[in-house]
């Protein structure tokens, strides 16, 4: 397999780990959203429990959309989860920051705006530190943050208009600020990494397939890219309307003339901080759905255009990231996949996904957990999907089908017996790794999740609503670390000669 050496790296044994919604963490020294540092206790309480891999949605800076899946930077952190509160030489109090910390959802944009303000002055405070011999070895190693930070600076300067909207001559900007702000993300997100090394803890990241039309790296590098066709999803038994995402399409024939080194420098980047990487959306590298801007979901067609070309233009770019990262790839293999495609990634030794409630074979009969693919990841639910007590309610005929194979009489609510077998069974299928979103464990105690269901939910993908991306986990990191009965389940859980 192609990935030997990255699997070396990881090793190939049962990993066992939670995802993370960094931005819903809550932290009594936060500022109303999850800060890099709040990841740190969380780290010696996994290992504490027989975890070894705590997973994050993706952490580049996304503007003002609360989304992680939209980013404006393919190498930029979103400077929304830098913790102040540790910040050396601080200027002035967080105290304005407390009115976001108690609503049950977060305030993105209210408090990334707020944020930023805060960071401009402690820029003019604290601008002796651009004089450091780290802060410039930052710059010396980091060269896509000058264009990253032109594009920031120019967004504040023509009032966050859409960089097609500039003016054909642009004054000249440096984006001092920007530069600033970063090497600050760098730093906290460096310690955090140093901690999982530590404790022998592996960070998984997310790397979106695709990038914002209106981002640094469109605007700086758009010959990578085709904008006359916006990505999307053709469509499916789950959507009749096909999805359209607005995202533009790369342009692999530039990338490849370049060596691909957009992708090789995003991947150099997210070694600093990771160690696995989640592949978003993997099947777009073997065919992707392009769509008119103008035109409806359904209008699209696929590139490239012959099927017949699928299997090796997918092949062509995954073995470009293999070769050029010591990152170990997970893809995400969910929806209507080619199935050619399961094949391609297990000869290259890659992890499929596999979400249990939709391993059923052609019989719709579940299939055994030991019958799993072992170059698989096991999980319950994603970011995309209702949580498992919710979809229990709501998917009657899919979870009736469940407790059958389970031998269980149904009920509209899952017990807390039930879920924790379900996740005990997660944690012990035939794949290598099984990682679950933390609210599915936390929701075996009420207390640490919110009582309505829905709000137990992250994202409902095609949908334009206000509950997307504002979820909140209900207890503050302090509380759960220190919830003995959490810690005992997870340890039950994982460990099943417990």
């Amino acid at each position: 397999m192609m990935t030997d050496p990255q699997w070396h790296r990881i090793g190939k044994y049962p990993h066992h780990g939670i995802v993370v919604a960094l931005a819903s963490l809550r932290s009594q020294n936060g500022c109303g959203i999850g800060e890099f540092l709040d990841l740190l206790p969380l780290i010696p309480w996994c290992r504490s429990i027989g975890l070894d891999v705590i997973q994050l949605l993706p952490l580049n800076d996304s503007g003002e959309d609360p989304s992680p899946y939209n980013p404006i930077s393919s190498c930029a952190l979103d400077p929304v989860y830098l913790s102040l509160s540790a910040l050396p030489n601080p200027h002035e109090s967080l105290d304005s920051f407390a009115p976001f910390m108690t609503s049950q959802h977060t305030q993105f944009t209210q408090v990334k705006h707020q944020k930023l303000q805060w960071l401009k002055h402690y820029f003019e405070h604290n601008i002796h530190l651009l004089t450091t011999k780290e802060y410039q070895q930052f710059l010396q190693d980091h060269p896509w943050v000058y264009p990253y930070a032109r594009f920031r600076a120019y967004k504040d300067l023509y009032n966050n208009s859409h960089w097609k909207d500039w003016p054909g001559s642009l004054p000249e900007q440096s984006g001092e600020f920007y530069t600033f702000v970063q090497y600050l993300c760098y730093r906290q997100m460096h310690q955090v990494r140093q901690a999982a090394d530590a404790a022998g803890l592996f960070l998984k990241g997310d790397l979106s397939i695709l990038i914002s039309p209106d981002s640094a790296d469109v605007w700086s590098e758009r010959e990578l890219f085709h904008l006359e066709l916006v990505a999307g999803a053709p469509p499916d038994q789950y959507n009749q309307l096909g999805q359209k995402w607005g995202f533009p399409l790369f342009n692999w024939q530039a990338m490849e003339q370049n060596d691909y080194r957009w992708w090789k420098r995003r991947l150099k980047v997210a070694e600093e901080y990771f160690h696995i990487y989640r592949i978003d959306h993997i099947v777009g590298f073997f065919r992707i759905w392009a769509i008119p801007p103008d035109k409806k979901a359904t209008e699209g067609h696929f590139i490239p255009s012959d099927a017949a070309q699928w299997p090796d233009h997918g092949r062509k770019i995954l073995e470009v990231l293999i070769q050029s990262s010591s990152l170990l790839p997970i893809g995400e293999d969910l929806g209507t996949i080619p199935p050619f495609v399961p094949h391609i990634l297990k000869e290259l030794g890659i992890c499929g996904t596999k979400v249990m409630r939709w391993q059923r074979d052609w019989h719709h009969s579940y299939i055994p957990f030991d019958h799993y693919e072992p170059l698989s990841l096991t999980t319950v639910s994603t970011h995309d999907l209702e949580p498992l007590g919710l979809w229990w309610q709501k998917f009657h005929e899919e979870a009736q089908s469940f407790a059958h194979f389970k031998h269980w009489t149904y009920a509209p609510v899952l017990s807390a017996g039930e879920r924790f077998d379900i996740l005990k069974d997660s944690h012990h299928t035939a794949s290598l790794f099984h990682i679950n979103l933390l609210q599915e464990t936390l929701a075996l105690f009420p207390e640490l999740v919110w009582p309505n269901p829905e709000d137990e939910r992250i994202n409902i993908p095609g949908e334009e609503t206000k509950a997307n991306w504002v979820y909140r986990y209900r207890p503050y990191v302090e509380e759960i670390v220190s919830h003995a009965e959490l810690q005992d389940a997870f340890a039950k859980i994982v460990h099943s000669h417990i």
